[in-house]
């Protein structure tokens, strides 16, 4: 236990939310090394890191691969000397990063040095202490069963005669633990270091977890974060610290790298620093911003290409880009058939205007004209054909230019299998995925909303907000022809995608069953078009391929004619 001396001193610690880059061993290093240093200089006695920081996370079968493992084990340690030598080997570095089981002996499915989420804390040149991860989540997205063997061992270090108690992520959340051995050894602080995905309203589950966990510890609890992406995974930083008695002493930014500082004791009559908390919507839209700027970036492009067909979808997957990468980084272009309508291709002149990207137009109607010349196909088969030729038209930019595609579906047509593949459903990266139509015009007004309350011009044209849908194959074509209204398909598909309701449930919550028997079917039927849609970034509760993964070859039925009888 630490002295009453040492009780009473203030001492600052520093949480580093930011954004590592999985692979990038050395260059996330170096992010702990300079981040370091400007928190030392700010005061810091201890600077606390994210989960696997080191090696970035998550990093699927990487952490299967013994190279990758010496790579991140053997930077550590190089990296608590570099550290020592650049003057900080009094200050208290703890960081993630993928160790082994030392401790272990070879048995059935754990043989001897098998992969650990790990913790190291870094001091005068040496790791002082090691934690591995207890508690190994195998939901959702995540799969760290697979990968890792738990640890069993708490651990404390001291820090200028103050005790802290470190845990990494899922441990918080499960009952027991570190909250008792923290306790349980007097610790003073108790360290959780996080690479905690997005979702709407995560924040404040986040929030009411640590206050109940700081209060079942006794002791102040800091809980760090990442910032940014990796594939479909999008990280929010909003670091906090809260005090034993759950009261929020600091909490960070979100979408954005900073260092959260904070004196403990806190005085009582110190200011809180809390960052604001963005509104729902806004939250949303900044997930899918940092989403795509870091999908971009992080796999070695500057400019994506984006088909704009006026349509509500481009649009805001367009704002989207642009507000990420800046708009002389995007590029458009239209592509209108015999039956695109001359609003729909003004409404694409218009977003380019408002938004300052380049638009160029390459018609298909001879492309198409000349297909159908060597193969007779009509109907549906000559539709998808149109979005095809775009697609292909698309990648042959991409191709001769190095920009990357963006898919612009969203989440209620991936559901029910409405988009053609390798038509409109070509790309690498498709920002909208995980987002239903309804929740596409909110984002769209809300953006506009925000530019009008900054003095600056709306991006998204009216009129694609305001005119039905329709994806301009055949002549009169809305998309309420082949799917129900939009609001009251998202209402189903919430309750069937998200939440696993079967028919059964829908029917009882008041759903028609024929639009439940249309809704299922109609979704069970397209996951062969999901399996081969680009990755995107997850903002719900169940995104598809990373949370919800179904077999294509499925015989399963959802018995709606059972329910009608009963």
């Amino acid at each position: 236990m630490a002295s009453d001396q040492n009780l009473s001193r203030p001492w600052r610690i520093a949480l580093v939310q930011e954004n590592a880059t999985v692979g990038d061993i050395a260059g996330n290093a170096e992010l702990v090394l300079t981040r370091t240093q400007e928190a030392a200089e700010a005061g810091a006695r201890l600077v606390v890191f994210p989960e696997m920081f080191l090696t970035g996370y998550p990093v699927e079968d990487l952490a299967l691969r013994k190279s990758f493992i010496e790579a991140s084990q053997q930077t550590l340690a190089a990296l608590a000397v570099r550290l020592e030598a650049a003057g900080l080997a009094e200050t208290m570095v703890i960081v993630g990063y993928l160790d082994t089981d030392v401790d272990g002996s070879d048995r059935p499915g754990r043989p001897r040095h098998s992969p650990q989420n790990a913790a190291a804390a870094l001091r005068s040149g040496v790791v002082v202490a090691r934690y591995a991860k207890h508690h190994l989540p195998n939901y959702g997205v995540f799969d760290e069963c697979r990968y890792f063997v738990p640890g069993t061992r708490g651990c404390t270090v001291e820090v200028d005669g103050h005790r802290v108690a470190l845990s990494i992520c899922e441990d918080l959340w499960q009952d027991g633990g570190p909250v008792v051995w923290a306790r349980e050894s007097e610790a003073e602080l108790l360290v959780v270091i996080n690479g905690s995905p997005y979702e709407r309203n995560k924040d404040d589950t986040r929030l009411a977890l640590c206050r109940r966990r700081a209060r079942e510890a006794g002791m102040p609890l800091a809980y760090v974060n990442m910032v940014g992406s990796q594939d479909e995974l999008v990280f929010d930083g909003d670091s906090l610290v809260v005090d034993q008695e759950g009261q929020v002493l600091a909490r960070g930014p979100q979408f954005s790298a900073a260092i959260v500082y904070v004196d403990l004791p806190a005085e009582p009559t110190a200011q809180p620093s809390i960052t604001a908390r963005l509104e729902d919507i806004e939250e949303v839209y900044q997930a899918l911003v940092c989403g795509l700027r870091d999908y971009v970036h992080k796999n070695g492009f500057s400019t994506v290409l984006i088909g704009l067909s006026g349509g509500i979808d481009s649009a805001l997957t367009a704002a989207i880009a642009v507000d990420a990468l800046g708009c002389e980084h995007v590029f458009g272009v239209g592509m209108p058939s015999a039956y695109s309508s001359q609003h729909s291709r003004d409404d694409a002149a218009d977003l380019a205007a408002r938004t300052g990207l380049p638009l160029r137009e390459v018609p298909i109607a001879p492309m198409v004209d000349a297909y159908l010349a060597q193969i007779h196909l009509t109907g549906l088969a000559e539709e998808n054909l149109q979005a095809r030729v775009r697609g292909t038209t698309l990648m042959g930019i991409s191709n001769q230019e190095g920009q990357l595609v963006l898919a612009t579906g969203n989440k209620s047509e991936l559901s029910v299998g409405y988009s053609t593949l390798y038509g409109d459903a070509v790309g690498a990266y498709a920002p909208l995925k995980d987002v239903p139509k309804t929740l596409v015009w909110a984002l769209s007004r809300w953006r506009n909303s925000s530019a009008q309350i900054a003095g600056q011009v709306p991006p998204i044209p009216p009129n694609s907000i305001d005119k039905p849908p329709s994806a301009e194959l055949r002549p009169g074509q809305f998309d309420t022809d082949s799917l129900p209204d939009y609001a009251m398909l998202d209402d189903v598909l919430d309750d069937y995608v998200e939440q696993d309701h079967g028919a059964s449930d829908l029917i009882a919550a008041g759903f028609d069953p024929a639009l439940v028997e249309r809704v299922v079917t109609l979704t069970d039927r397209a996951e062969y078009k999901r399996r081969q849609y680009p990755p995107g970034p997850k903002i719900s509760l169940k995104a598809f391929g990373r949370d919800r993964r179904l077999p294509i070859t499925n015989r399963w039925q959802e018995d709606v004619d059972h329910q009608r009888r009963s």
